[in-house]
């Protein structure tokens, strides 16, 4: 029991060390973070054929320019869009989603970022469910 109680004590203190040093890290880093407002969009029950767009809104909270060089959705029904122009640091900017709605059912997509950010790739998420249209009759 007490090598129980130490072999988690000393795995608790390990995640914790490495956590510390990875905010450690990021203080001291001189490139670009991103700081995203939410890295999942719950799209909720949607009706089929409707509004697809969606919008992630990021900060950089670096200390130089933010690069996107690609955003790649999971399949190609999730489309996304990027800024083109770097986005300097205390500015924000937006990942634009797209994702195709006459498909009917749940869905769970992702978009991945690769930058010069800290997070040098990133992943993001949208999931919902597409409701099948009521036939009148």
């Amino acid at each position: 029991m007490k090598k129980l109680v130490f072999a988690l004590f000393i795995g608790f203190l390990g995640l914790n060390l490495n956590a510390q040093t990875k905010e450690e890290i990021k203080k001291d880093f001189t490139g670009p973070i991103f700081e995203f407002e939410n890295e999942v969009i719950d799209y909720g029950d949607i009706a089929k054929n409707s509004d697809g767009d969606r919008v992630f809104v990021f900060k950089n909270t670096g200390k130089s320019p933010l690069i996107i060089s690609s955003v790649k959705g999971s399949c190609g029904c999730t489309v996304p869009t990027k800024p083109e122009k770097p986005i300097m640091p205390g500015e924000t900017g937006e990942i634009k989603v797209k994702y195709d709605t006459n498909r009917v059912g749940p869905f769970s997509k992702s978009v991945t970022i690769t930058s010069n950010a800290f997070e040098s790739t990133k992943v993001l998420n949208i999931k919902g469910r597409v409701l099948a249209e009521e036939v009148n009759g």
